[in-house]
């Protein structure tokens, strides 16, 4: 459709995670998607986000909602996981400096990523502190989880 409508600039949202050597399907489907995009049009700015936090986000309102359903907020291996969430609308911002000046980035991928590193225990205990949640946490081997996905 870019092709036949001849657009002169393409972002591409990705993830930061795509990779071709990932565990994860999704994953390496982010890769082989920005890898179709730069085939295609070797131009495309690709973005790659870390996990997006915002309104309405489907991260941080994962523990909420969780908690409400729940009888134990399950956290792979006591939560001690590293992430560097990065807020909807600082990725929003990058995109606008792209759109802005499409030529100061042509062919670039742009890393997107927070100020800082916090383990998903840690944004739990954020998020159950602002909404007053006391839930039941269960750590969970990784194992365990892995196990289960496959079962799904």
């Amino acid at each position: 459709l870019c092709t036949e409508m001849q657009v002169d600039n393409l972002i591409h949202v990705s993830s930061a995670a795509a990779s071709p050597d990932s565990g994860s399907e999704w994953a390496r489907t982010k890769f082989l998607g920005e890898q179709a995009v730069k085939e295609a049009f070797p131009w495309a700015t690709i973005i790659r986000p870390t996990q997006l936090f915002g309104p309405e986000d489907r991260f941080l309102n994962w523990f909420a909602n969780a908690a409400n359903m729940y009888p134990a907020v399950p956290l792979v291996d006591g939560g001690n996981a590293l992430t560097q969430p990065v807020y909807t609308t600082d990725v929003a911002d990058t995109i606008m400096r792209v759109v802005d000046d499409p030529e100061e980035y042509e062919g670039k991928t742009i890393d997107c990523f927070g100020p800082a590193d916090y383990t998903y225990k840690e944004l739990s205990e954020f998020v159950f502190d602002i909404t007053n949640q006391d839930p039941t946490v269960a750590e969970v081997p990784k194992s365990v989880i892995l196990a289960s996905a496959k079962l799904m």
